[in-house]
């Protein structure tokens, strides 16, 4: 049996048909309105399956952030579209690993989720449907949250939140040209907090064959973390984060780095990484990419200072971080290698790259928690999150000897404030486990960081800065976006 779709996207789709087209051969054919058939949960469920994004954020986030250098003169392959997130320039191409491909595969989510939502609505399925409607709302809720963090000024706290937002899509398309408003960013975050809200309490994962691909209540909860976070109210964050896992101890269900990953070769690990028996991860994709491969050796991506982030020793614990590292031949270029590259074969001689990956992990959510217990002065807590963190990733950890202390955060950042100090300690715990990730970026908007980088120009190296307010700090949305009135964001 096979689900179809009707193939009339409203202009805000922009590619993202053709997008899922190539992605998942046999589940999106030409038909004129498949509505029609979706009249059983079990129908449900597989159209879920594609409320996703099938496209990463990784390339144009991790290449805009401070993660990425310029390796210098003559070392790396140049790449056009590297080159132009590295500056923050905009990319004009719909390609995969590009902004706009994005955005396309975000809006084919939500247009997944909203013809869930509407069959649930018009075909009275009964109690049976209500956890394909909550999945359908929570994952309706994220890929919004994420289009607002990269194409939206960012949420600020007690502020009116009036500067644009981004479509917020509750309906399926049936006419070929609807037009949308971006709202403002108050009412963007108001709507996914209310199907957020709504959704998660609908979950049951006994619905699902392999749960980590869908929005279980972990995996819920975990994003709720994220979303409070991004909102400011701390003690959210923290019932959220404590939902994740049973009594809310995360000691046992984070990634394994100086235990089994310790123990694996370089192949092995490859694998393991983003496997969905991996207790830390939370949520999986497939993605529609080739970053693994541009990561590797190109200009722009991890260099010699990337390295020293990554896996030496200069950390607050001071000892080297028992993470896989490969090195390449021009002595300067290096890979997290945590994304082994698939392919899907559509025909037999034809398909797609894509990469298994982490969208919601324990990790993060633990993290995520601590920053909220530092915001509330809860910082004994805080800190214990912060030592748990770090004994999973240290080579050699001895609670004896490296246990963090509030005296200790302060002195390594020099801060008088301890707030100040466990935040920076928090920042730069993540900035290093997410290498390669694209979460640095989520972090650079909510805490206003400055994106410092190094730009060669011939044999002469400067630095380049992206300030707080400077607009090239929101992805642009993509230009077709304006048959369907949608304003582009200024630059």
């Amino acid at each position: 049996m096979k689900l179809k779709f009707n193939n009339k996207a409203s202009i805000i789709l922009l590619t993202s048909v053709l997008t899922i087209v190539s992605c998942k051969k046999g589940f999106l054919d030409v038909d004129p309105d498949m509505r029609t058939y979706i009249d059983s949960p079990e129908k449900l469920g597989q159209l879920l399956s594609t409320a996703y994004p099938r496209n990463e954020y990784i390339t144009f986030a991790e290449t805009a952030s401070d993660n990425v250098e310029d390796k210098g003169p003559g070392i790396g392959a140049n790449d056009a579209l590297l080159t132009a997130y590295y500056n923050w320039q905009d990319w004009p191409g719909s390609e995969r690993n590009s902004a706009t491909a994005y955005w396309n595969s975000c809006y084919a989510a939500i247009a997944a989720a909203n013809q869930a939502l509407e069959a649930i609505e018009t075909r009275n399925m009964g109690p049976e449907a209500l956890p394909y409607k909550g999945e359908a709302l929570v994952a309706r809720a994220y890929a919004h949250h994420m289009l607002a963090i990269f194409f939206a000024t960012p949420y600020k706290k007690e502020t009116p939140n009036d500067a644009p937002g981004i479509p917020y899509v509750t309906e399926p398309e049936k006419v070929l040209l609807v037009k949308y408003d971006r709202g403002t960013v108050q009412s963007v975050y108001e709507k996914i907090e209310k199907d957020l809200v709504e959704g998660i309490n609908l979950i049951d994962d006994s619905k699902y064959q392999v749960p980590k691909y869908h929005f279980t209540r972990a995996a819920a909860h975990a994003f709720a973390a994220r979303f409070y976070l991004f909102k400011g109210e701390w003690q959210k964050v923290i019932e959220h984060a404590n939902a994740v896992v049973t009594g809310g101890d995360f000691t046992s269900r984070l990634r394994p780095w100086n235990t089994t990953f310790a123990q694996m070769g370089r192949d092995q690990y490859r694998i393991e990484f983003s496997k969905p028996e991996n207790p830390s991860t939370l949520l999986l994709t497939s993605a529609n990419s080739t970053y693994q491969r541009m990561a590797n050796t190109y200009h722009y991506g991890m260099g010699l200072k990337g390295r020293q982030t990554y896996a030496a020793s200069n950390n607050i614990i001071g000892k080297a971080l028992s993470n896989y590292l490969t090195t390449y031949t021009d002595g300067v270029s290096a890979s997290t290698t945590k994304w082994l590259e698939y392919f899907f074969y559509t025909t037999p001689d034809t398909g797609y790259p894509y990469i298994q990956q982490i969208l919601l992990s324990t990790d993060e959510t633990l993290m995520n928690r601590a920053e909220a217990y530092t915001q509330l002065g809860l910082i004994e807590l805080a800190l214990k999150d912060l030592n748990t963190f770090y004994s999973t990733r240290v080579n050699g950890y001895s609670p004896s000897t490296d246990l963090l202390t509030a005296e200790r955060v302060m002195n390594y950042f020099e801060k008088s404030d301890i707030k100040e100090a466990m935040i920076d300690a928090i920042l730069a715990a993540k900035k290093a486990e997410f290498m390669q990730e694209g979460l640095r970026w989520l972090d650079i908007v909510r805490h206003d960081i400055t994106v410092v980088k190094n730009l060669y120009i011939g044999e002469d190296e400067t630095i380049i800065k992206l300030e707080p307010g400077d607009p090239r700090r929101l992805f642009q949305i993509p230009e077709e976006a304006k048959l369907a009135g949608i304003e582009l964001n200024p630059r």
